[in-house]
């Protein structure tokens, strides 16, 4: 589609186009916001809070420790493994600031993962929670790792908080397994090493890689998106544009349940609410329902950034539905596919509309979203400021609008590339900036957008396209259904058959044949599942997203067994 078709689909008055170029990098927004919001309370965390002058001080000590004592050199490349605690924003602030590539990587990665990225990275420092370091004692060996440091979970809280919380998450919980690293640094003493030490602020050009982010490997082997300055300079003043414009400077409180190693999460809470100056509550494991609702219970907040799996897990505890929302001023979804019966049940219990984004990995990762004044549910709503796409066939022939095909995005958002793989860049990045997403999209006439699904999960039955979307969504409208999923599976008859997989909510009384009379209600007939499996859970990603691959993969190793 062309810059001028989706000029006029903008709600009045918002910004078609911004200013890539408005900071030279990410350090220019950090300072300016710490600067203007010094007072204003930036993270909170097991009830301590740091504010944007506090957070930019604690980040030089941190740049100023890794400049003096690690041996590092600019451009060299930090593994950071934090949950969401105080420690992750000094701790990737301050490796920017020093002059080095963040490598964001999941705490809750295998040996295996942690071993490959580091190497793939080209990692030569560590910053990890003692919960995992017995696995950087078995990984880091294997790799260029030369220096680690290691945090506990409540180091940034006062004295007696943090003996307390620290021991009791050692030992009364069990939840630290004993490790041993020569020469490893705690957390602690690196920040009192570089509060007496001096550094030399780094000065990043846009183009200049920021952060290594790596994919989750759906198509083989995880691979780092090196994501520029620009890009996600670009990212944040695209996602502030989209905000709802009641939200003001310096005011709102957004809950930060979603992992802020997982790009979503970083370049809204890190980079598009810092430069709006509020105040991020950090969520340190989302899983625990009760603890998260808890917490959400203390403050009057504005703004919550979650996912499907998240918003229907808050929906069942009562605790949540008793919870102040008049403060509510927006709920962002993206990560997976939002099921309209969750979307609509979050909106009755909190009275706020869900905005469904869709973004990935490789562009910073928002490419799309709905307006908070104009939602379209069932859509990902509008390309976001500056940013063009498309649908196209096999061929790479452009289609037209309501056709489906492989959904394709341009924009100062999308990455440089992947980190020494030229061949995998060239498979999805064109000379002329065009990445294909290998997502099946549709694009309305109206310019909202709708995703089909990934071209990896589509199911064919007797040639037929089905979408595991579609027939989730579906599922997911039956009462007493609380998760579920659809994968396709081989048939010597159809090629591909469809079957299911559904959690039932507790005390439900459902049965196969129920799920199937309802689909066969909704659905044409290919679209009925052929095979109806109830589960006690389901595997997920550690931010919720269901994972179709795991299921799929059990089911081809039973044939092979068989």
């Amino acid at each position: 589609m062309h810059e001028n078709f989706w000029a006029d689909k903008y709600p009045e008055g918002m910004p078609t186009e911004i200013d890539a170029d408005q900071y030279p990098n990410v350090l220019a927004v950090l300072k300016e916001s710490c600067e203007r919001f010094a007072d204003k309370p930036a993270f909170t965390n097991l009830g301590k809070t740091i504010t944007y002058g506090e957070m930019y001080r604690l980040s030089g000590e941190f740049a100023a420790y890794l400049q003096t004592h690690s041996g590092l050199q600019p451009g060299d490349r930090i593994a950071v493994q934090l949950p969401n605690v105080l420690q992750y924003p000094i701790v990737v602030f301050g490796a920017m600031r020093a002059g080095y590539v963040v490598v964001n990587t999941n705490p809750l990665y295998t040996a295996r993962e942690m071993e490959h990225q580091f190497n793939d990275s080209g990692a030569k420092a560590l910053v990890c929670l003692a919960n995992m370091a017995h696995l950087a004692e078995e990984v880091v060996p294997k790799t260029g790792v030369k220096h680690v440091i290691v945090t506990e979970v409540a180091d940034m809280l006062p004295t007696f908080k943090r003996l307390l919380i620290n021991a009791v998450v050692k030992h009364v919980k069990k939840m630290v397994p004993a490790w041993s690293i020569p020469g490893s640094v705690p957390f602690l003493q690196a920040m009192k090493a570089g509060a007496n030490a001096g550094f030399k602020e780094a000065s990043p050009a846009a183009e200049d890689t920021a952060v290594l982010q790596y994919t989750g490997g759906t198509t083989g082997v995880a691979k780092g998106a090196m994501l520029t300055h620009r890009n996600l300079v670009a990212n944040m003043l695209q996602c502030k544009v989209m905000m709802p414009v009641e939200m003001k400077e310096g005011e709102e409180v957004i809950i930060c349940p979603l992992p802020l190693y997982h790009i979503y999460a970083f370049t809204f809470h890190c980079m598009s609410v810092m430069l709006l100056g509020g105040h991020n509550i950090l969520i340190t494991n989302p899983r625990d329902i009760p603890a998260t609702v808890k917490e959400m219970g203390q403050y009057r907040f504005s703004a919550f950034v979650g996912l499907n799996t998240l918003f229907a897990a808050l929906c069942n505890n009562e605790n949540f539905r008793q919870l102040d929302f008049t403060g509510m001023k927006l709920t962002l979804s993206g990560g997976m596919a939002l099921q309209q019966a969750t979307a609509e049940r979050w909106h009755k219990v909190t009275g706020c509309e869900v905005a469904e984004g869709y973004g990935m990995t490789e562009t910073s990762p928002v490419v799309s979203v709905n307006p908070a004044n104009a939602i379209r549910l069932g859509t990902i709503g509008i390309p976001v400021p500056s940013t063009l796409c498309k649908v196209i066939d096999e061929d790479g022939q452009e289609l037209s609008l309501g056709e489906r095909g492989e959904l394709c995005v341009k924009g100062p958002q999308v990455m440089k590339g992947y980190w020494q793989r030229q061949e995998a860049t060239d498979e999805v990045l064109s000379a002329d900036g065009w990445l294909q997403t290998g997502d099946i999209a549709i694009i309305q006439d109206d310019g909202y957008m709708r995703i089909v699904d990934r071209k990896k999960d589509m199911i064919v039955v007797s040639g037929f396209n089905v979408y595991p979307n579609e027939l989730e969504d579906v599922m997911a409208a039956i009462p007493g259904v609380l998760q579920c999923a659809a994968i396709g599976i081989p048939s010597d008859k159809t090629g591909e058959a469809i079957k299911v997989f559904v959690v039932k909510e507790p005390g439900a009384e459902l049965s196969a044949e129920q799920i199937r009379t309802h689909m066969r209600d909704k659905l044409t007939a290919y679209k009925v599942p052929k095979e109806v499996e109830f589960r006690d859970s389901l595997p997920t990603t550690n931010v919720g997203k269901i994972l179709r691959r795991e299921l799929r993969d059990e089911e081809l190793k039973k044939l092979g067994a068989a």
